[in-house]
């Protein structure tokens, strides 16, 4: 099982994690949406698409756009639709 830990709370935890470039990614349904709030942030990878970013809010402290998106991959990153991945101090093991 993996599991995406910040400031003491389990924001994802999954058996289902697909790993792209040394990144977990979480399917949709094993993320706690409570603690992400959507951002307005946005990154273009050249092979995967545009990024959406949430941060991350627990116990009144944020973490900047520590949680990252693909609404709509390229045809190459399919597989990770809509999957969250984390960066930021977010401890994923």
């Amino acid at each position: 099982m993996t599991a995406a830990i910040w400031n003491g709370a389990t924001i994802a935890q999954s058996d289902e994690t697909v790993v792209v470039e040394g990144n977990h990614y979480f399917p949709p349904g094993s993320v706690n949406m409570e603690f992400l709030r959507p951002s307005a942030t946005t990154t273009a990878c050249p092979w995967k698409g545009i990024a959406r970013y949430h941060s991350l809010v627990v116990d009144g402290e944020t973490n900047e756009d520590a949680a990252w998106y693909y609404p709509t991959p390229s045809a190459a990153a399919a597989n990770i639709a809509g999957y969250v991945a984390f960066w930021k101090g977010v401890e994923v093991n």
